[in-house]
Parts: C-alpha cells; sequence; structure tokens
C-alpha cells in the first residue's frame, strides 16, 4: 500500500541553502528510521537498488498558494529559512513492510524533539496521510484500490512534474518526457511494488497533445542535475482496449506516489496526475 506523507516541520534556528539539498534530506530521512529501526536505516543507507520511497524538497507553508494544474514546488533555496517558519516535507512509501517498520516512528513523533538539518535544528509538528484542499500531495491507497478506481475510459492524462524530473538513457540524462520514459519509469515501480502486474501495454498509442515545459538546474556540491519542470498532457489514441485504457490511468494516478524519472530519493521527480 503506498502512502504519502506530510510533515509539517518547525525550525528551531534558521536553516542554511547548504544544508537544503536532497543530499542533507536524504540523511535526514535515514536519521528517522534508523531512530527506530538502526538495521533498516543502514540497509536503506548502502542499498544501491531502486528504493522504496521518495522524498521532495523541503517547502515553505504559503496560506493561500493555489492548487491548481501549474502547482510547481521549490527545488532549491537561495536564501536561509528563519527560525519559527512553517514547512513541510513530503514523505513516500510504496511497500507496507517499510512503512509498517516505521509505524512507531508516525504514532510516537513527540513535537519537542529536535532533528538536525546539517547546523540547523527542527521540530516535526504533525504528519498527514490524508489528502486536503490545501495539501494535494498527502495520500493513501492500496494498490488494489488504485487499480479499481482506474477509469478505463478516460483518455486524457495530464501530468505535473513539480521538481526537477530526468531519465537515464545510457550514459546520460534525457529531459524529454516520452511516452517511454514517463510510462516506462511508472511501469516499472508498479511491477516491483503493487503484486498486480501490468502485461502487454500498448504505449504506442499514447501522443502528447499538450506541452508547457522548461528546464531547471539543480547545483549540488558534486554534480548539477537538469530536468523538466511544467505540465504535459498525453492522449490515448486510436482503436485501444478499454483494459490497456485502464492500465495506462492507474500508472498515471500512480505518480502522485513513485514519482517520476531519477534521484526521487533526492527530492527530484516529483509528479502527479492533475485534472481540471
Amino acid at each position: 500500500m503506498p502512502h504519502s506523507l506530510i510533515l509539517n516541520l518547525t525550525p528551531k534556528s534558521p536553516i542554511y541553502p547548504q544544508f537544503l539539498t536532497g543530499r542533507h534530506l536524504h540523511a535526514l530521512f535515514l536519521t528517522l528510521v534508523t531512530s527506530v529501526d538502526a538495521e533498516l536505516g543502514a540497509y536503506l543507507h548502502d542499498s544501491k537498488a531502486d528504493k522504496a520511497f521518495t522524498l521532495s524538497p523541503l517547502q515553505i507553508s504559503k496560506k493561500h498558494s493555489p492548487i491548481n494544474k501549474g502547482y510547481k514546488l521549490q527545488s532549491q533555496h537561495q536564501e536561509m529559512i528563519p527560525t519559527g517558519t512553517s514547512c513541510w516535507w513530503r514523505i513516500s512509501l510504496l511497500d507496507d513492510a517499510l512503512f509498517g517498520k516505521l509505524t512507531q516512528l508516525w504514532l510516537n513523533i513527540n513535537p519537542q524533539q529536535p532533528w538536525h538539518l546539517g547546523s540547523a535544528d527542527l521540530y516535526i509538528t504533525s504528519i498527514q496521510g490524508t489528502p486536503q484542499s490545501t495539501q494535494p500531495w498527502a495520500n493513501a491507497c492500496t494498490y488494489t484500490q488504485l487499480y479499481e478506481q482506474a477509469s478505463d475510459s478516460e483518455r486524457i492524462i495530464s501530468i505535473n512534474f513539480a521538481t526537477p524530473t530526468a531519465w537515464r538513457q545510457g550514459k546520460y540524462d534525457s529531459t524529454l518526457p516520452t511516452r517511454e520514459s514517463v510510462f516506462k519509469s511508472l511501469l516499472s515501480r508498479w511491477n516491483k511494488y503493487s503484486g498486480i502486474e501490468l502485461e502487454g501495454i500498448n504505449f504506442d498509442a499514447i501522443f502528447p497533445s499538450f506541452i508547457n515545459i522548461h528546464t531547471e538546474i539543480v547545483p549540488d556540491s558534486r554534480s548539477k542535475f537538469i530536468g523538466i519542470i511544467g505540465e504535459v498532457n498525453y492522449r490515448i489514441m486510436g482503436d485501444v482496449e478499454a483494459t490497456q485504457i485502464k492500465q495506462i490511468n492507474v500508472l498515471a494516478d500512480f505518480a502522485l506516489y513513485t514519482g517520476i524519472g531519477r534521484k526521487t530519493t533526492m527530492g527530484m521527480g516529483m509528479g502527479r496526475r492533475v485534472r481540471s
């Protein structure tokens, strides 16, 4: 069962930009895991395989943020986040085993316990696991429900790429959101974690019908990551069986939890399906 959890955070001291990178937030997540399961924390740290979680960049809460198709997240910070600023951070978990091992963490969060992000301390004040009008990134749904609730007739699929997204092609990254790169990325993770294998999907029936994207560069101490931000509408064309349409819709709905493309455990590739 995939979960998309929002951790609401308040810094006890200023958070400087150099500590707001994907690498530092990845380290914070491993610290949270290790606090309840040291063995699991070590495994996630050492594992090179595709990991069953994704992370967002740290976001500053805005009371009146418009939740619309063009919703974009802040993937990097140029200035420090002052003490006492309301922030949020998304963690998604793709399998029940991982979520279950972290249950004690979610149930026993102490709002007075500081956690370290670089040189800063911050408090986790609350955790959201269900969608709200002002927070579309929180949700939970079983894989069976995701499959059963997916439409077998909806042919227009709009994907919002909210943080820089790219795909590995050979030795290099590509920022082109082709049907193969987007939907095969989703299919690979769906088949790995859902227990409901999807086979024989006709990706050739998917065509981009609207594209509004630009590239962004996210620097890190080790490298620079270039990815796309924006929206792409895909349309299922031609004589396609209802089962095939349903499977493509399943993958689009799954994007909220699994992310798209590379470095999803470092805050990149956050995407979700959006509707008018």
